[in-house]
């Protein structure tokens, strides 16, 4: 029975994660085709918003992860194995065709921005040409393949248990 609850509690949290991630999914398709800068920095804000919301659930659900495979058995078995490396994967992926462009849109906004998971304060903000030029750059489709597809194969992986 505690197993079970456990491995709830890691799909309750993996919904958490996906509902607070979708907050900057949806804003990173809506600023491809915005071009009023008001209306930017407040998208960008509202996705950095989640970001609490969003890194509690990560951790949890990784967490409650842990504890099932422990209480399940399960690390003898190659599929958790995969399911992880794919997690790490899918976070690093994020960051670094994610994380960077839009820590420096955000500096260009003129609004406090991220670099490697530290906050700092605005700067003076750059032209508007200059931040279309950062967000023009980023890939939102790809984003969302690496995520959404990742996570579909690790549900696989949960679901099917094939090694």
């Amino acid at each position: 029975m505690l197993y079970q609850i456990v491995v709830f509690l890691h799909i309750i949290f993996v919904f958490g994660y996906l509902l607070a991630h979708g907050v900057s999914a949806a804003v990173s398709f809506a600023l491809k085709k915005e071009r009023d800068i008001q209306r930017i920095r407040a998208m960008l804000d509202l996705s950095a918003a989640s970001y609490p919301t969003m890194f509690m659930s990560l951790y949890a659900f990784f967490l409650f992860g842990i504890i099932a495979g422990f209480q399940g058995g399960w690390w003898a078995r190659g599929w958790i194995w995969v399911s992880i490396v794919l997690l790490i994967l899918i976070v690093v992926l994020m960051m670094a065709f994610g994380g960077g462009l839009y820590g420096e849109a955000r500096k260009a906004a003129g609004i406090r921005y991220n670099v490697k998971g530290k906050w700092f304060p605005p700067e003076p903000a750059k032209s508007d040409e200059e931040v279309f030029a950062i967000l023009a750059k980023t890939n939102p489709t790809l984003l969302t393949v690496i995520g959404y597809g990742g996570f579909a194969v690790i549900a696989w992986l949960m679901v099917a248990k094939p090694f």
